[in-house]
This record gives structure tokens, C-alpha cells and sequence, in this order.
């Protein structure tokens, strides 16, 4: 790989991250995160590799939402993006989570001294996340540092993350010296 692809492929994984948890809202796509992406060297095609929490059914049905959406964030990347062509998006399951939990299961019969089972499926890579369940003890008001900020209602830039702003050096919106 060249290194000029190793950017435009952190930079699209950036990107196709960002723009799946803020811009999708599909309900058929879960807890999603972009691994890798890999750029062809012509810069026609990219695959997105991701990897998905839950079962195969759910992957399978995630798997094939993000495909769906793909063209909408294509679209996206080429309004943002300024880069000479946008490739087409084919999105791949990365399994590497799932085996990773293989092998740590195995090294942990191994050590215990069982016999490890043979080519036990994996029914889930990682725990499903559940609603947190109240406890007797818990107070009745969460204090002020387990509460979240709520997020301003000023908007942000789709590019930096930050909030965006209008006085722009040169613009003929910005204040003038002066003038009120």
C-alpha cells in the first residue's frame, strides 16, 4: 500500500464512522464499528470492513442496511471530502473479534485443564448491552458527574467536530472594526 492510500483509508474509516452515528437512523443498524477500510490503489473501490454485536441473524440483517445506506454516504463523503473521486463502498464483516473470543476461550480450557470443546460456534462476539437494573442502594437523583452535558444547540461542523462558526476571515457576513 502506498502511503497516499493508507490516509484516504483512515480518513474515509473516519468519516463513514461519524456519518453512521450521526446521519443513519436505520433501526435495523445496531452497534456497528468501522475496523478498516481498504482502498483499491485506482481509487474506485473501497471495502469497509466492520464488525457488528450480536447474533448472525442480526448481523446478516445489519450487514445488509449498511450496504443499502452506502449510497447515501457516498453522496455524503463527496460533499465533505475533498478528494478527486469518491470509490464505490462494498462493506465486509470482520470476524477478527469473534475468532480473538475463540482463542481466549480455548487458551482458558487449555489452562483450566478441559479438553477444549471442537469448533464450538460463537453465538455472540462480544455481550449484548442491557438496560442497567435499579438497585435498592442506587440514590434517587444522579449527581451532577454521572449526568450528561446536553449537547448545545449550536451547530456542528460535519468536518472538525466543533461548533460551527460564521466569521470566517475574509467573509462578508464577519463584523467590521467599528461598526455594530
Amino acid at each position: 500500500m502506498s502511503q497516499r492510500t493508507d490516509r484516504v483509508d483512515e480518513l474515509l474509516r473516519q468519516e463513514i464512522g461519524v456519518l453512521l452515528a450521526k446521519e443513519i437512523a436505520d433501526p435495523r443498524i445496531g452497534f456497528v464499528t468501522i475496523t478498516d477500510v481498504e482502498t483499491a490503489p485506482d481509487l474506485r473501490h473501497a471495502k469497509v470492513w466492520v464488525s457488528i454485536i450480536g447474533g448472525k441473524a442480526d448481523q446478516k440483517e445489519t450487514l445488509r442496511a449498511l450496504q443499502h445506506s452506502m449510497g447515501f454516504i457516498r453522496h455524503e463523503l463527496g460533499r465533505t471530502l475533498r478528494i478527486k473521486r469518491i470509490p464505490d463502498l462494498h462493506v465486509h464483516l470482520d470476524e477478527t473479534a469473534e475468532r480473538g473470543t475463540r482463542i481466549l476461550q480455548l487458551l482458558a480450557d487449555i489452562e483450566s485443564g478441559a479438553s477444549p470443546a471442537p469448533d464450538v460456534p460463537v453465538t455472540e462476539s462480544l455481550p449484548t448491552p442491557v438496560p442497567r437494573v435499579h438497585h435498592p442502594d442506587d440514590l434517587e437523583v444522579e449527581p451532577p458527574s454521572a449526568v450528561r452535558e446536553p449537547v448545545g444547540a449550536r451547530p456542528r461542523s460535519r468536518r472538525t467536530g466543533r461548533p460551527a462558526t460564521n466569521n470566517r476571515k475574509g467573509s462578508s457576513k464577519a463584523p467590521r472594526k467599528g461598526s455594530r
